[in-house]
């Protein structure tokens, strides 16, 4: 993979994935041994989490389309080994949550998919992409399952800082982009056109109006989210890498740590010379 031509993003934009898709592949093991490394990666890679969540749901019979789309997984990564989480020093205490799906996206289930990603300050803590367990009748119920969702992510956040002594001064925002379940949200109305939603779903209104959450709007083009739930044009899959601090490592790190490591060889160095000088003599 050394000599592959640079790629922009994990995943095309064109021909989903699916069961039924051409050829099987020849070889099943390897495509599931690769699976569980760029699972591992993806746990530290974000922009990995919407490529390898696709490529996974055909483990059992994969076939030559969704190698394809492993190996275009592995010339990213190829281009971008150098990229990482890149944290700054940062006394931020508010959380914010992104939440986004898509609308039955998957052509084998027509199930929808949805992610989270949740940020102390400007810095991405946490996120998640994966397939919804029910079929969505429509998009503002995908998206307010994604909100429902995020939302449950947020009580062991919270629980993980008190015990850090970390304060957080004001209740964590959710944005969405789906105007519909926002009002959803806040609306204690149970409209006849969403009875079909699953009543678990409706904590979340408890939690707004408790004033433990607030969930707002964001714009389409603002929703950092959308990397987790489908493939992007690359110069929008770059930008929102950049949100979600997918950055290339600066070069100072990289001397920083190599000068740290020198520097006890160097003192090792100098001893040896002292206890050699001093045996001659």
């Amino acid at each position: 993979m050394h000599l592959t031509k640079p790629i922009q993003t994990p995943m095309a934009t064109t021909g989903h994935l699916c069961a039924s898709d051409g050829a099987e592949f020849e070889n099943p093991t390897l495509y599931r041994s690769t699976i569980g490394s760029l699972q591992y990666l993806s746990f530290m890679r974000p922009d990995l989490a919407y490529a390898v969540n696709c490529v996974c749901q055909y483990m059992h019979a994969p076939c030559v389309p969704h190698w394809q789309a492993v190996k275009r997984i592995l010339r990213y990564l190829r281009h971008t080994v150098h990229f990482g989480l890149f944290f700054a020093r940062s006394f931020a205490s508010i959380l914010a949550t992104y939440s986004d799906a898509d609308w039955a996206g998957c052509l084998d289930d027509r199930r929808s998919t949805g992610g989270l990603c949740i940020y102390l300050g400007s810095h991405l803590i946490s996120w998640s992409s994966c397939k919804q367990p029910t079929i969505a009748r429509s998009s503002t119920e995908a998206k307010y399952k994604a909100v429902a969702n995020a939302t449950c992510e947020l009580p062991w956040i919270q629980s993980l800082f008190r015990d850090l002594g970390v304060p957080l001064t004001a209740p964590p925002v959710l944005w969405c982009d789906n105007l519909g379940a926002t009002y959803l949200s806040a609306n204690p109305v149970m409209h006849s056109c969403t009875k079909h939603v699953h009543v678990d779903f409706h904590f979340v209104r408890n939690w707004v109006a408790s004033g433990s959450l607030v969930v707002s709007f964001v714009s389409n083009k603002d929703q950092l989210a959308d990397v987790l739930t489908k493939p992007l044009s690359g110069a929008r899959f770059t930008a929102l890498c950049t949100s979600l601090s997918v950055l290339s490592l600066p070069l100072s790190l990289r001397g920083d740590v190599e000068a740290q490591s020198a520097a006890p060889m160097e003192s090792t160095s100098a001893a040896s010379s002292m206890c050699s000088n001093t045996s001659s003599s």
